[in-house]
């Protein structure tokens, strides 16, 4: 399967001229590096740039790892942890199922998209939902699906169970979040 970033599909510069001119300048500064990998996140994650410092604000304050807490905290957001079980295929697409209210958690209804999973919470479809076309037709293909080690899904139910937070192996992006620190360090 081809990568949706288009930065991964194509890593040169738009347009007519994008591959012969690839380097034109010289090397990229430190903040240059530092800037896009953090914009390179909030893209992955669809954060704002505002909730994005509030998160790094939280992750400085916690123990351990700033860089590896900011990537737990972004991958325990509620449209993403939708995505990882494949009940959407973007975190675009999460987003929009969770701002619908088709998702619960711990049995309430929740249209907050960045609300924070913890562990032992259920993730699960709105009972009112699953006699929707989509989540009837998303039942099969479930199946098929891989999902984070942290995750434990139920697909005859379209629900999941948190069974412990993330750690950074479980996370899959190509981000390096260290870069990230650097730059909200500065």
């Amino acid at each position: 399967m081809t990568p949706k970033c288009s930065v991964e599909r194509r890593p040169y510069p738009p347009g007519q001229h994008g591959r012969e001119k690839q380097f034109r300048r010289g090397r990229a500064s430190d903040y240059l590096l530092q800037l896009r990998e953090k914009q390179k996140a909030r893209r992955i994650y669809g954060v704002l740039e505002r909730q994005f410092s509030t998160y790094f604000e939280k992750a400085n304050q916690q123990p351990g790892l700033t860089g590896a807490n900011l990537l737990k905290m972004l991958e325990r957001r509620l449209d993403n942890v939708v995505y990882r079980l494949g009940l959407a295929d973007s975190r675009a697409q999460a987003r929009q199922l969770v701002n619908h209210g088709h998702i619960m958690i711990n049995g309430r209804r929740t249209s907050i998209p960045s609300a924070l999973v913890a562990e032992g919470d259920t993730v699960s479809v709105r009972p009112e939902s699953l006699s929707r076309t989509y989540f009837r037709d998303l039942r099969q293909e479930l199946d098929d699906r891989q999902v984070p080690r942290w995750l434990a899904l139920d697909t005859k139910n379209l629900s999941a169970r948190v069974l412990q937070l993330p750690e950074r192996e479980d996370i899959d992006t190509t981000v390096n979040e260290q870069l990230i620190v650097e730059f909200y360090s500065r």
